[in-house]
């Protein structure tokens, strides 16, 4: 049951990160970390300390680590690139596109301060399309985990996976509500429930959102399967399948412009296997702004009682 999901207390999923670069740093000697001008955001303290030999300051030249992290593969390095989001995508994406996803270089572009979530940083900062950018590149990776142990886990499954891969995770406190000793198996949906009624397919910091309204719709009698789509691309097809073929109609939840991103990827699978009704969660069509995680959240129509609206609005459509 949904209402048994409990959080176990908050923390950032940054700092899931930062543990698991170390963590798998302490396995692997060709990992490499780079930063641009921001390692103590992007928590590399620890990993700046325990190997100082493995880690590079580009400073505030993002193309410029981008091409650098391309030619350490070269060598057998497995790079790490760290940034802000909208620094990691939007501000170098012909170099991520030429020198790393059209080489197939084996680069891991680990990418901060997502989404409004983002907060007081605003519009400039809280890049809502980076999912869509990279899940375009031919050959890339991308995995949104939802937790700070989801966040590690993931960062320590990347660094075994073989080819580019964008790890997209955030600034704020966040519920921690995944086990700590579960596995992260890249393109592997995570069933919070199973139900009947309706498919509700949810990444990032949404999935938490998504289990609260679970619950909020289950005690209104409606059978809620909650669906963490951490890894967008390779989308695991086959679970989003099964899910709509039992529910028939499916509400997706991101933190993320609805074009472009999990919603369109959900849609597209429905649309060449089980057409179905689907209810967006996420930005339409528009920047953010400046103001608490929270705020924005309400605001922009991604808070728990929206994710119940759209259930029900779906339920109806059938």
């Amino acid at each position: 049951m949904l209402k048994e999901i409990q959080s176990t207390g908050n923390k950032d999923t940054r700092s899931g990160f930062g543990d698991g670069i170390v963590e798998a740093a302490r396995k692997n000697s060709n990992i490499v970390a780079l930063t641009a001008d921001l390692a103590g955001s992007l928590k590399l303290n620890q990993f700046i300390k325990e190997f100082p030999e493995r880690f590079i300051q580009c400073g505030i030249a993002e193309a410029n680590m981008m091409g650098i992290a391309a030619g350490l593969t070269i060598g057998g390095k497995i790079p790490f690139t760290t940034t802000f989001a909208n620094f990691s995508t939007g501000r170098v994406y012909d170099q991520i596109r030429q020198s790393i996803a059209y080489s197939g270089k084996n680069v891991k572009i680990c990418a901060s301060h997502a989404g409004v979530t983002l907060g007081e940083d605003g519009a400039t900062h809280q890049i809502l399309e980076d999912i869509g950018l990279m899940k375009m590149l031919p050959g890339m990776t991308v995995i949104v985990p939802c937790d700070y142990n989801q966040t590690k886990a993931a960062t320590l499954a990347i660094a075994d996976f073989v080819g580019p891969v964008y790890l997209r995770f955030g600034r704020p406190s966040w519920p921690i509500f995944t086990q700590a000793t579960e596995n992260f198996e890249i393109g592997k949906a995570q069933f919070f429930s199973e139900g009947t009624d309706v498919s509700i397919f949810a990444c990032g910091h949404l999935v938490w959102n998504a289990i609260q309204a679970g619950v909020i719709l289950q005690e209104k009698g409606i059978s809620v399967e909650v669906i963490n789509i951490h890894t967008i691309k390779p989308l695991d097809e086959s679970a989003v399948i099964n899910s709509i073929r039992k529910t028939r109609c499916a509400v997706t939840a991101e933190e993320h412009n609805i074009i472009g991103g999990l919603g369109d990827a959900i849609a597209q699978c429905a649309a060449k296997n089980f057409p179905i009704p689907i209810e967006y969660i996420g930005t339409k069509d528009t920047f953010g702004e400046s103001g608490t995680p929270m705020q924005l959240l309400k605001k922009y129509g991604m808070d728990v009682t929206d994710i119940v609206t759209a259930a029900e609005k779906v339920i109806a459509r059938k």
